[in-house]
């Protein structure tokens, strides 16, 4: 199949990250972590909307209640366009060399969220890491934070729930995606096995499910394509992309048909940049298949 894929929108995100639909405004919203913005995009109008973040913003999540559930270096807070953020927990707070990554709100209502090392100095300059000090979280309604497992991450990300209570996450800088069985009751997690392997274009960074339970995975640093992943882990489908680092995708627009996926330009060259413009770009896609709605905060 020969997908085409559109450029939704050339917005040269440094990190565009964490996007979303919301079926209620038909938009789209995302972040650009080390620009410190979140914005968003009317599917119908194409107005475009971008909001300062008071520092790193590195996930957001749809509310029950219309608003959103963000996440910025180590606070997860309350935001409604144009407000404040309103504190709701801060995630390791006496571990000040880490930050957030990756945030999703779960079928269970509550945000999972992963941490790493950080790997950017205050210019937003690429920083080295020197170990997997991240961990996965959960954040209650009631700001209540749970560890959920003892697992170290380089750089968490993916978060997808199965409908057999397994939760898929990635360790990017381990090139796997590992399945864990979630256990609602204690939500601890356990067992955890490698889902998919080490695949030789990029590495894994975002996904989302489709309606018939595949993973939609983005290959980053270099891998110019997003990946669907069968429940058994086997690599059904490889979609290229005309930008290098894919970072996040979602399905939306009418009946979740259209696949759209942010990209980051994050230590590309001026070079590289001059030959490919639109890195950090959001693009579209009709891949064939139908996603999932968004699970809501609370």
């Amino acid at each position: 199949m020969n997908e085409v894929v559109e450029t939704l929108l050339d917005v040269k995100n440094v990190v565009g990250e964490s996007i979303i639909f919301d079926d209620r405004r038909n938009a789209l919203f995302w972040v650009d972590i080390i620009a410190c913005e979140i914005h968003t995009l009317d599917l119908k109008t194409a107005a475009h909307r971008v909001w300062k973040t008071p520092e790193i913003c590195t996930s957001i999540g749809l509310r029950a209640d219309g608003g959103f559930v963000v996440g910025l270096t180590k606070n997860i807070t309350l935001w409604d366009q144009g407000h404040t953020f309103d504190l709701l927990a801060q995630v390791e707070p006496n571990l000040p060399d880490n930050r957030l990554n990756e945030g999703v709100v779960g079928p269970d209502g509550a945000y999972w969220v992963g941490t790493m090392q950080n790997n950017m100095h205050p210019d937003g300059s690429p920083r080295d890491m020197t170990g997997a000090t991240g961990h996965l979280y959960r954040v209650a309604p009631d700001g209540s934070t749970l560890r959920l497992s003892d697992d170290p991450f380089g750089i968490s990300n993916t978060l997808a729930w199965t409908t057999d209570n397994k939760l898929l996450v990635a360790d990017t800088l381990e090139n796997e995606i590992y399945k864990y069985q979630w256990e609602s009751g204690t939500n601890r997690l356990s067992g955890r096995q490698v889902h998919f392997p080490a695949f030789d274009r990029g590495l894994p960074d975002g996904s989302c499910l489709d309606a018939d339970g595949y993973l939609w995975n983005c290959r980053v640093v270099g891998g110019n394509c997003v990946i669907r992943i069968a429940p058994d882990g086997a690599v059904d489908r490889v979609v290229e992309l005309p930008c290098s680092w894919p970072t996040s995708c979602t399905f939306g627009g009418p009946d979740y048909a259209m696949l759209y996926i942010t990209s980051a330009r994050f230590t590309q060259s001026n070079e590289h940049l001059a030959t490919v413009p639109w890195e950090g770009g959001v693009f579209a896609i009709d891949v064939g298949m139908r996603g999932r709605p968004s699970n809501r905060f609370g």
